[in-house]
Order: structure tokens, then C-alpha cells, then sequence
């Protein structure tokens, strides 16, 4: 496909059938192993013709795609709306005997792929990039049906998205080596970097494109091959960005997208256990995690972990109040608090604690809800119904030991099922569950405190170490305490630390290995050692 120009490129996708694997093949083995999934988990109460609200209709596919065709199955899963509970579509419930065509048709295509020019993968990434910013306006209305989100943050996520293709893009070509001075003086070392090989990359619902472009372009610039599993709850955005990269001219079988939802299990086991995927890269929640590390164990995978967050908020009382709270709103509130960096704990010094209160509670109130394709949307919906049920058990947790709800604490039923109003919540209590437990909903939760060796000891008090906030206009006090925060990202006065430039990941119960920036690639990649005996005079 290198030969066509964008927008034969694009014509060509609208108006080709995509040849596949035998339909009748793959429904007979699909019934044979799978249950049809006759009773929806939720009662949808209409559906949604998704092509009628797309520029490019073709980027709409409901089939898993391997080896850059659409895959075909008997058995289906229904995916739905979360601001309406209709029904978007249904997406083949894979089995792991289907899968493996998956990974097959991946190692395949990486004994060529692996060959190829750092410079020819930087431009492919490229093409593929150009092609989602082309499509940013069809993606994020699917990323807003499937997720909920409002439009305007979904184009956003979508510009975050192709801004990893254009960073590896980058970095493909500088994944240098080394010249090593050995013992032997005779001697002479270099080191090469070479990619590890197939890559399952697991992504969660609340990212549905950036999750995916920040680990496989940095897997494609490293020269490997991946499998994708999307979340059920979201997985048309992995599907479309796959049809992109086809699009782009990444060959076959480079990036392949496997759906399922009845054998999330069986799939993830399969994923971690088969010898021919060297690496795993995960987002998720750290219970998923821990079991995805021990099942990897039995081939001795490299793993990528970004697990859950419990993000420290920390305002000094030298920090102007009304920069304290947009940056808290910015951070707190993104994708109505559904982000694992989000903060989760906002601790306020007892000097602008009142002061801080009050402004939060004044610009939580202008938020507001309803489906994000509805002009003037702020927030959205909750992603399902467990998300709504622990937001509403973490308020009455709250409220029951002592904390005082200023704006919100109850459902937004009014709205629709899964819609819960932000909530402001002031005198919060060390106790309270959403002290030790990760709340991914709209719940600002205000602790107070008086001393600095006091609000560390508190931040820190958790097992989980992804991403932390501080607020001070102290320098002295900026470079003590961001030491001291045991976790693997610290946002200075600003409620936002991801960017593609810089790494991310976490410690302790947050994972480990980092995304993004010129450590990203590493992750995909081995070092060799080349050692060439007898070639120079002893030093």
C-alpha cells in the first residue's frame, strides 16, 4: 500500500470488502466453543445506528481484526451507550482457540517486520498518525458513545492519542547502542537494541485511544508486533484505529485487535502463557495485575504494569486559592473522575482550608452532566452501574464518619442510570474508605492539615504510588517534598502530568516500567552485546 496516495488510501477503505477468513469457517468453530450471549447485562432501551453519526463510515466495524482483515464469529456481545444504556452494537466473543489465530498471524508478520528500517517505521507511524487526526472527529464520537465522555474531551483524548505516534516516531530512529571498552584490551564491544518480539497489550475503557497509541507506537517504532485486547466495554476505538493503521501501510498481522467478553479469563491466560508473546503491557487494576504477572511467570515474560492510582492533592497555604482549585478541578474531575491519575485525596492546609471549600463547591455547581454529544456538556456518565454503586458507598462512608457534602453526594437518576453528581465533601476523615481505596468516580474529598511532616506521612500511607500533586510557591519546599512522595509521577502547581514526552508509571502497588518519553521504547526492546575478540593493540 505504500503506493497510494491519503486520499486513495481513505477511498480505498470505504469501498473494499475486507476478504477474511471463511464466515461459515469461523461460525462453525465459534459454536462449537461459545455460548451466544442471549441475555444483555443491561436492558437496553433502544439502539444507536453509530454509521449516521460518522463522516467515515467504514471506520464503524463490529469483527475483531486479524492479520488486517475483519474477523468473523457466531458469537457476539452487546455494547452500549452509558449516557443512554442503548445499544451501540455487538463485537465477536473470542475464544482463546480464535485468539490464537490472532497471535499467530503476529508472529508471522514480525520475522519481516522486525527487518525493517527504524526510518520506515517512523513514517508509517507518521501516516498513521496524519490519518487519526483526520479522523478526529468520527473517533471521538465513537470514543463519546462507548465511554461517555464529553465530545470535546474525547477530541482531546484523540490529539493525546497521535501524539505518542508522533514522539516514537522520533525515537524509533535513536534507539542507539553503545561502544564498550572491555577488560581484554585486545578486545572491542558494542551493544545493539533489537525488539523483543509479539506484544499483548491489554487497555483499559477509560482510554480507549490513548491507552492503545501509547503502547503500540512505541512497540511498532521498537520493530514488534502486537495483539491487542480492549476493554468490551469500549472496544470500536481499537477496532477504528486498527483500520487506520492499515490505512497507514503498516503491513498485516502488525497490529491486530482480538474482542471478548465471556472468556476475559481464558483470553488473558492465553495471552500470558503462549510462548510466542515475549511481552505483556497492562493497564488496569492491581488485583488484574498481580495475576497477569504470575501468569506470565510460566514463560518469563517482560511485563509492563500500570495499575491503580491514589493520588495525593496537596495545597500549601502559600498557594493562591483560585490557581489551587482550577488546578484541583482539572485533575480531580477529568473524565468525571475517571482516570487513574486523577486526585483522589485533596489535602488542604487549615490556613485557606474554609477558603478553598468554598470556590470548589462554587465551581463544582456550574459543572454540568448529561450526554456528552449535548452541547455544553461538562461530565458524563459513570462507566457502569459497580462504578456508580462504589462512588455512592465511599459518600455515605464519608458522610457517616464525620464529612459534610457541600454540592452533590447522590445520584443523578434525573440524568440517566449511570450519572452520579460531583460532590464536594469537607471535613473528611483519615478513616474514610476513600483514604486507603481508589474512588474513580466525581468525589472531591477534603482533608485538612497543619504541618508538612503531617500531609507527607498522610499522602504516603498507601499502598499504591502512581501519580501525586503539590501546590507551593516554595521552592525549597517543591524539591523536600516531591522527594519524599513515594510515587513514580509528581505534578507541580498543575493538575496534569501526562504528557508523551515525559514517563509514566508508578511504584509500589502501581506497577512498574514506564510509558511514553525516550524510556517508552525500552520497554519493547532487548540489549545484545556484540563482542569482537583480537581486532586492536592492547590499550
Amino acid at each position: 500500500m505504500g503506493q497510494f496516495t491519503r486520499p486513495m488510501k481513505m477511498q480505498w477503505a470505504i469501498t473494499r470488502q475486507s476478504a477474511g477468513p471463511s464466515v461459515a469457517a469461523h461460525n462453525q468453530m465459534a459454536a462449537a466453543s461459545a455460548p451466544m450471549l442471549r441475555n444483555a447485562q443491561r436492558c437496553s432501551l433502544s439502539t444507536i445506528n453509530v454509521k449516521d453519526k460518522l463522516s467515515s463510515r467504514y471506520l464503524f466495524r463490529e469483527a475483531a481484526i486479524i492479520n488486517g482483515k475483519d474477523f468473523p464469529s457466531a458469537a457476539h456481545f452487546p455494547v452500549y451507550d452509558p449516557a443512554t444504556e442503548a445499544q451501540i452494537g455487538v463485537c465477536p466473543d473470542l475464544t482463546p482457540r480464535q485468539v490464537d489465530e490472532a497471535i499467530a498471524a503476529a508472529s508471522n508478520a514480525f520475522s519481516s517486520f522486525r527487518r525493517t528500517t527504524p526510518f520506515e517505521r517512523a513514517k508509517l507511524l507518521r501516516e498513521w498518525r496524519d490519518l487519526v487526526m483526520e479522523s478526529q472527529e468520527d473517533l471521538a464520537t465513537m470514543i463519546t458513545l462507548e465511554n461517555g465522555k464529553p465530545i470535546d474531551e474525547a477530541k482531546g483524548e484523540v490529539a493525546y492519542a497521535a501524539s505518542f505516534m508522533d514522539w516514537f516516531a522520533g525515537e524509533a530512529p535513536r534507539a542507539y547502542g553503545d561502544v564498550i571498552a572491555p577488560s581484554v584490551g585486545a578486545n572491542r564491544a558494542i551493544t545493539i537494541k533489537q525488539p523483543i518480539g509479539v506484544c499483548a497489550i491489554i487497555t483499559p475503557w477509560n482510554f480507549p485511544a490513548a491507552m492503545i497509541t501509547r503502547k503500540v507506537s512505541a512497540a511498532i517504532a521498537a520493530g514488534c508486533t502486537v495483539v491487542i485486547k480492549p476493554d468490551s466495554e469500549t472496544p470500536y476505538t481499537a477496532i477504528a484505529l486498527a483500520k487506520l493503521a492499515k490505512i497507514a501501510g503498516i503491513p498485516d498481522g502488525v497490529v491486530n485487535v482480538v474482542t471478548t467478553k465471556s472468556y476475559l479469563k481464558e483470553v488473558g491466560e492465553k495471552l500470558c502463557t503462549d510462548e510466542r508473546i515475549k511481552k505483556v503491557s497492562f493497564t488496569g487494576s492491581t488485583n488484574v495485575g498481580r495475576l497477569l504477572m504470575a501468569q506470565s511467570s510460566s514463560t518469563l515474560k517482560k511485563l509492563s504494569l500500570e495499575l491503580g492510582g491514589n493520588a495525593p492533592f496537596i495545597v500549601f497555604p502559600d498557594t493562591p486559592v483560585a490557581d489551587a482549585v482550577a488546578a484541583a478541578v482539572t485533575s480531580k474531575f477529568r473524565g468525571s473522575g475517571q482516570t487513574c491519575v486523577c486526585a483522589n485525596r485533596l489535602f488542604v492546609h487549615e490556613s485557606i482550608y474554609d477558603e478553598f471549600c468554598e470556590l470548589l463547591t462554587e465551581t463544582v455547581s456550574g459543572f454540568k452532566i448529561g450526554n456528552g454529544l449535548e452541547e455544553g456538556v461538562t461530565h458524563g456518565p459513570l462507566i457502569h452501574d459497580r462504578a456508580v454503586n462504589k462512588v455512592e458507598a465511599h459518600v455515605e462512608d464519608a458522610v457517616k464518619r464525620g464529612g459534610k457534602v457541600l454540592v452533590g453526594g447522590n445520584r443523578a437518576m434525573e440524568v440517566g442510570k449511570y450519572f452520579f453528581h460531583p460532590t464536594v465533601i469537607r471535613d473528611a476523615k483519615p478513616g474514610i474508605r476513600i483514604m486507603k481505596e481508589e474512588t474513580f468516580g466525581p468525589i472531591a474529598a477534603v482533608f485538612k492539615f497543619s504541618s508538612e511532616e503531617e500531609v507527607v506521612a498522610l499522602a504516603n500511607d498507601v499502598e499504591v504510588g502512581l501519580a501525586s500533586y503539590l501546590l507551593t510557591k516554595d521552592i525549597n519546599r517543591v524539591f523536600r517534598v516531591a522527594e519524599q512522595l513515594e510515587y513514580g509521577m509528581v505534578g507541580v502547581n498543575t493538575g496534569i502530568v501526562s504528557d508523551c514526552a515525559t514517563p509514566f508509571g508508578g511504584v509500589k502497588f502501581s506497577g512498574f516500567g514506564r510509558e511514553g518519553s525516550k524510556y517508552g521504547i525500552e520497554e519493547y526492546m532487548t540489549i545484545k552485546s556484540i563482542t569482537f575478540g583480537g581486532v586492536g593493540a592492547p590499550y
